[in-house]
């Protein structure tokens, strides 16, 4: 009994879908017939008069003979790679080709361009075993070895926890030069002076910035650092800045301006970054100036600052030290700079918000105010023309 029942369900099914079958059919061949709605619809138009706008020199012919892939013009052009040694090659940054311009005014780390005739048109490799780098957060503490296959700053800098080499990995500590016990506790003491928490800080400025900790752990603030630093010995310490996912470039502070509008960050620091603030008339503390917006603050970290008790570690005579700070003083006045902190080695200075009462500006002849035309002409504009553009109202 069940059985027959199965066999009448299945004999149903089947007349059902025959039956739906036959109806699309017939619908299409009706539709394709020109009775459809769509096409009435066209020929009640045509009917009318109406006209369409189309194009009447319309040409649906190929415009391409021959198969594809044959010819010179539909070849891919292709970019072979570099030859090993080129690995480290940074443009502009050769550092051969460094060597030989002056290092007067650190002119020999700026970029220097080669002619076209030796400039590079292959891609640069990366580094043999080269890996993706960790995802944030755990790249702010850790680099893959082979991203960056650099030693020499895991034994220069061991004692100051910049960086230590465990299991094929780097690990960042968060140490520096200047503060040795992490840049969480650097940065606590800078916020004793410094709002981060209320948002008025949101940028900032690492002049020299080594592996970039200060940058890397500003992020947990809500700030965001630009780091730069020069290519040097330790060859390009931004890569490891860059492995870790913190802004950076290959920079210094030298005869042309940097390259950031004027106003462009809310702070500006230097943790032992061997620039010479006080030199030229305050050059670079004057650029400095130019970066930072009304009410900014500048942080110094390290010599010339507690010189009294630091002399001897730094292997430099006390009046040396005693003169450099005197400078550097000097040109803070002469910008308006308000020094709200010293303790230890970290001296803290504020931008005055409207430059246009400072009445040192305006008795010095040493403070040229800039034009208003001129205050974002950065690119590579040279040394003559920086010394002249100090101020910005």
């Amino acid at each position: 009994m069940k059985s027959s029942d199965g066999r009448t369900r299945s004999s149903v099914q089947i007349f059902v879908v025959v039956g739906l079958c036959c109806f699309f059919y017939i619908l299409g061949a009706w539709q394709r017939s020109g009775f459809g709605k769509g096409d009435s619809i066209a020929v009640a138009i045509t009917k009318s008069g109406a006209e369409c706008d189309v194009v009447s020199n319309l040409n649906f012919e190929t415009h391409h003979g021959g198969e594809a892939g044959v010819g010179d013009d539909s070849k891919p052009k292709t970019i072979e790679p570099c030859l090993p040694r080129y690995t480290d090659y940074t443009p502009c940054q050769d550092q051969k080709r460094a060597m030989t311009f002056p290092r007067e005014n650190m002119n020999y780390r700026e970029r220097h361009c080669p002619p076209e005739e030796e400039k590079l048109h292959c891609l640069i490799p990366a580094p043999k075993g080269y890996v993706t780098p960790f995802p944030w957060p755990k790249s702010r503490d850790y680099v893959p070895y082979a991203n960056a296959p650099y030693k020499a700053l895991t034994v220069e800098k061991a004692i100051q926890n910049w960086i230590q080499y465990e299991d094929n990995v780097f690990r960042f500590p968060g140490g520096g030069t200047q503060f040795p016990q992490g840049a969480d506790k650097y940065i606590d003491q800078l916020a004793s002076v410094i709002p981060f928490e209320n948002g008025t800080v949101r940028t900032a400025l690492d002049t020299g910035c080594g592996v970039a900790s200060w940058g890397a752990y500003l992020w947990s603030r809500n700030v965001v650092a630009m780091s730069f630093a020069p290519r040097d010995s330790h060859e390009a310490q931004v890569q490891f800045a860059l492995e870790r996912g913190v802004p950076a470039v290959i920079g210094v502070l030298g005869t042309i301006k940097m390259p950031y509008a004027s106003r462009s960050f809310d702070m500006a620091h230097c943790s032992r970054c061997l620039i010479p603030w006080g030199a030229n008339d305050g050059m670079y503390l004057k650029e400095v100036d130019r970066v930072l917006r009304p009410g900014g603050y500048w942080i110094l970290s390290g010599p010339p600052i507690n010189w009294r008790t630091n002399y001897k570690a730094w292997e430099r005579t006390k009046e040396d030290l005693e003169e450099e700070q005197r400078k550097i003083e000097d040109v803070a006045k002469l910008l308006c700079w308000e020094k709200k902190y010293e303790k230890g080695e970290i001296a803290i200075w504020q931008k005055r918000v409207n430059a246009h009462s400072c009445q040192s500006q305006q008795d010095d002849s040493r403070a040229t105010v800039c034009k208003a035309s001129e205050v974002d002409n950065v690119w590579y504009v040279t040394a003559t023309y920086h010394m002249r553009l100090t101020l910005v109202t």
